[in-house]
């Protein structure tokens, strides 16, 4: 009879939240009760553990044996507890003799029913919250210990079963640590702009979006290239830095896509929805909540191609995300916070049939048609979107010319110049590109001459801007300033802002 007790963790959002494992062993009849808000999958665990620990020739309690997993008002999901449960009974019962080595270690895995150690999701979260709380050492299965050597400065120990942990805390048979991995810098991927010919200004809005971080939406008939620019648009951003990999890496971790070697993410994510996605699928949640394509997008590039296609219910979920780079998600279960800080990239066809304006085709679409399939985009969505350009067919001696236009590596040198401005003038704020600026921050970094402020009170009255559409065409011209190295804002960057405005693509 004995108590004892481990640690494990749990995800909250993308948080990740030690729990402590207790085990009491009593007099009574046999049970195994577990208690602290356990899902199905974490009830189950009594049945893995059992068979682990008898086909792993260790001795299981035939008492009554309670569980309590701490803190008991945090709801706790998937088989991530089995090897912290087996251990804490282990501990409980007098077969493990370094009980305060084992209580200064957290415990990751699920229990096959032979006692081998299953790989689970989430675990660089884990690793993380361990350096920061002080943990001794981390013990998890091999497929996880790659993706847990991310953290630098833990000690990640890998094990294939639950026999080896004992012998880890009760014999010299120890188990190897796992080397860190080792930091490689970022991929550039995608498409090379040297490939697209023509469409110059639409490689133009791609190059002021890339610098600033901006949204685009490009509209055009089809087969004009607008898939394949947004493809390219990887090739010309910054590479990442080892923070925001890790932060990248952890969302795609409790999402479970990382591979089964679990490398970190080295290139900026570019996800492409399909038009029938449900808007859980796009912002996250779900019985067991996860993140969606918005944070699995998240410091890359979020691809939504036929924009109108997409129910207009699961577009109007873009709208609070686009403006606050996070996702709050809530459940009966509690609220989780995702980040999603991406760069919305979406095409559409200026009607349904695709050839409004074309100068080779005739439009088979009567106005109401196309009224109602540009009103599938709500206005306060289109507000939203800080660039909108044509993508127009492009002639034959374009499309043949022998001279190739400008490489994704000269266009990405101008667009890290500009982005080096960027970082330097917010250096003292969270900010990092000119489209997270705030209202309030404005008038400190977008001032204007006299001319300035003639032509945007102007273009104001005459276009009809938001108070909102004001703030984006002047973080524009910050974008475009920055890309001609220029301190201060000028007439023509904010001219060229302007022309990035929505417009009505009947007109």
């Amino acid at each position: 009879m004995g108590f004892s007790f481990v640690y494990a963790s749990t995800l909250v959002g993308i948080k990740a939240i030690p729990v402590r494992v207790e085990a009491d062993i009593s007099k009574g009849l046999p049970r195994f009760t577990i208690v602290g808000l356990p899902d199905a999958a974490v009830s189950e665990s009594r049945e893995r553990v059992r068979s682990a620990m008898k086909n792993s020739e260790l001795p299981f309690p035939r008492t009554a044996i309670t569980i309590n997993l701490a803190p008991a008002d945090v709801r706790k999901q998937g088989p991530m507890y089995d090897l912290a449960i087996a251990m804490s009974i282990l501990g409980a019962s007098e077969v493990i003799d370094n009980l305060k080595s084992m209580q200064r270690t957290l415990f990751l895995g699920e229990l096959a029913l032979d006692g081998s150690i299953r790989p689970i999701r989430g675990v660089l979260l884990a690793a993380l919250m361990a350096k920061v709380q002080g943990y001794e050492s981390l013990i998890v299965s091999h497929d996880n210990a790659a993706e847990a050597a991310l953290v630098k400065g833990l000690q990640v120990c890998p094990a294939r079963s639950l026999l080896e942990v004992v012998s880890h805390f009760n014999s010299p048979s120890k188990l190897v640590p796992q080397p860190e991995t080792a930091f490689v810098g970022s991929d550039y991927l995608g498409e090379d702009m040297l490939h697209i010919r023509g469409q110059e200004q639409a490689k133009r809005a791609l190059e002021v979006a890339a610098a600033g971080g901006h949204n685009l939406l490009m509209y055009g008939p089809p087969g004009s290239g607008k898939t394949m620019l947004a493809r390219a648009l990887p090739s010309l951003l910054p590479g990442l830095s080892f923070e925001d990999m890790l932060e990248i890496t952890a969302i795609h971790s409790v999402a479970g896509h990382l591979n089964e070697n679990g490398q970190l993410v080295r290139e900026r994510p570019f996800r492409t929805p399909h038009h029938t996605a449900s808007g859980i699928a796009l912002v996250g949640g779900g019985a067991w909540a996860k993140p969606g394509e918005i944070s699995l997008a998240h410091r890359g590039v979020l691809f939504l191609d036929e924009f109108p296609e997409f129910s207009r219910q699961v577009l109007e979920n873009l709208r609070q995300p686009l403006e606050d780079g996070v996702v709050t998600v809530s459940r009966a279960a509690g609220t989780y916070e995702y980040p999603a800080r991406f760069m919305l990239v979406a095409s559409m066809n200026p009607c349904p049939c695709g050839y409004l304006h074309d100068p080779k085709r005739e439009c088979s679409c009567t106005p109401l048609q196309i009224t109602k399939y540009q009103q599938r985009i709500s206005g306060p969505l289109l507000d939203r979107i800080d660039i909108v350009t044509e993508v127009p067919r492009v002639d034959i001696e374009k499309l043949s010319a022998l001279e190739p236009g400008e490489s994704s590596e000269t266009i990405r040198a101008r667009i890290l110049e500009a982005r080096m401005c960027q970082r330097q003038r917010y250096a003292e704020t969270p900010i990092t590109t000119n489209a997270e600026l705030r209202s309030s921050s404005l008038q400190e970094h977008c001032q204007m001459n006299k001319d300035c402020l003639s032509l945007i009170k102007s273009a104001v009255d005459r276009l009809h801007l938001s108070a909102r559409a004001y703030t984006r065409v002047l973080k524009v011209a910050r974008t475009i300033a920055d890309l001609a190295g220029s301190t201060e804002l000028a007439t023509t960057h904010l001219a060229e802002a302007l022309q990035y405005r929505p417009k009505t693509l009947r007109s």
